[in-house]
């Protein structure tokens, strides 16, 4: 019977670990469409995103089950508790990367960014992309000091969203209002988008020791 059940929970794991490989690619292609203005790629992100949501109902299905029949307890209970929020986080990182391919597909053919800063938003995608790599780590491996080291590595894209800012505030802005207000958007994405994988790594540090690292915002 324990078996059994430990072999649900890993079901559950490998399903949430799944479903955020997929999430890293959306943003991938999502971040590609927009620093290249391809609309194709935009498109197939769009389109994507129902599969991203299909397995965030079954991955919530299988841990709501686990509640119910199993009555978990203690570490077990955790795991099930943490997988319902974290399957929420990544289907939200998900949601983002779609609104980034949205924002292409609204303004072609034309580019939503000004070629100055579009280099800005590819390395943006490139952090994120990581940062939802190394989640996929940490829930397989359950390691504490990795899923430390996730929120460290966050600063990075804290760095880009703070100078994307002063950028899009300099009064020598020259590229007009519609721009700035697709950068301000699109930068608050991808911070968002960041935000939520530092949460599936604070919920697997929960797992382990019981203990959450401070107040979650999302």
């Amino acid at each position: 019977m324990r078996d059994a059940y430990t072999e649900q929970i890993d079901d559950l794991v490998a399903l949430l670990t799944s479903m955020c490989t997929d999430v890293a690619i959306a943003l991938d292609k999502a971040t590609r469409a927009l620093v290249q203005s391809d609309a194709v790629l935009a498109q197939e992100v769009v389109d994507e995103d129902a599969g991203i949501d299909l397995t965030w109902h079954e991955a919530e299905e299988k841990a709501f089950e686990l509640l119910v029949l199993q009555a978990p307890l203690a570490t077990d209970l955790r795991i099930v508790v943490a997988a319902i929020h974290t399957a929420a986080d990544i289907q939200r990182m998900g949601a983002l990367a779609e609104h980034i391919a949205e924002a292409v597909l609204r303004r072609r053919p034309e580019p939503v960014l000004p070629a100055e800063v579009a280099g800005f938003f590819g390395e943006m995608g490139r952090v994120g992309v990581e940062l939802a790599r190394k989640a996929v780590e940490v829930m397989e491996s359950r390691d504490p000091v990795k899923a430390a080291q996730l929120e460290a590595d966050d600063d990075a894209m804290d760095d880009l969203h703070e100078h994307m800012s002063r950028q899009l505030m300099d009064r020598n802005w020259p590229h007009g209002v519609e721009a700035a207000v697709d950068a301000v958007l699109l930068a608050r994405f991808y911070e968002r988008y960041a935000d939520h994988a530092v949460a599936i790594a604070r919920r697997i540090i929960y797992v382990v020791t019981g203990q959450m690292p401070g107040p979650l915002s999302l």
